[in-house]
């Protein structure tokens, strides 16, 4: 995860030493559905091999990309993160911002941000810059400012969420569509846990998925 860099909450150690126990605990029926629902978008790449996953945090995603075929490096501007990950299993790491990726144009076939765009100064620049690399497109993960979640989320604060910024999918086409052009192919779904198991193009599930074809 990244934030600006003095208000990143990703930066204490407490912070990051815990982060990986939601997946394990009350957030794993969550991470299950989340995984689902970018494992449909992926469908939409079926060329696609390597992906960066910007702000990967602990690598909970970098790893379960890997885990299903896919060459994955994670990159985050926290190295207490990127310690935790290291931790958690064997990965491709670096430490990175995501508004100045060290990577030349077009060098990975996706990119992908899984709940970071809510912590970024400048989404858009981040979007912009993902894009610049990605071959093929994008896999974005994103809370939703439309869902009881987000205002569940926001009530709780501390150091994380009250740093944060949600999005609506609405939001998240408009942005896409400012850096990539308009004839961009953009698909998503929200999951709708704990209504319902599966994801639909609903604007107030929890979690956004959306997939960016260029």
């Amino acid at each position: 995860m990244e934030v600006i860099i003095n208000l990143n909450p990703f930066a204490y150690a407490e912070i990051a030493a815990g982060y990986e126990t939601w997946y394990q605990t009350t957030g794993r029926r969550s991470a299950k559905q989340e995984k689902a629902l970018l494992r449909r978008l992926l469908t939409n790449f079926p060329a696609a091999r390597t992906i960066l996953e910007v702000g990967c945090g602990t690598g909970y995603f970098t790893r379960w990309f890997g885990e299903i075929g896919m060459r994955a490096l994670g990159l985050d501007l926290s190295w207490t993160m990127l310690e935790q990950a290291r931790r958690h299993g064997k990965l491709a790491l670096l430490q990175g911002d995501a508004l100045i990726l060290p990577f030349p144009s077009g060098s990975v076939d996706l990119v992908a941000l899984i709940t970071t765009l809510e912590f970024l100064a400048d989404p858009l620049d981040a979007l912009a810059e993902a894009l610049r690399v990605a071959r093929q497109g994008l896999i974005l993960g994103v809370l939703n400012a439309n869902s009881c979640l987000a205002v569940q989320y926001k009530r709780r604060g501390g150091p994380i969420w009250e740093t944060a910024r949600f999005f609506t999918p609405a939001e998240l086409k408009h942005m896409i569509r400012q850096v990539a052009g308009v004839n961009v192919r953009i698909v998503w779904r929200t999951t709708l846990w704990s209504f319902w198991s599966g994801a639909l193009p609903l604007p107030w599930g929890g979690f956004i998925g959306m997939s960016v074809k260029i």
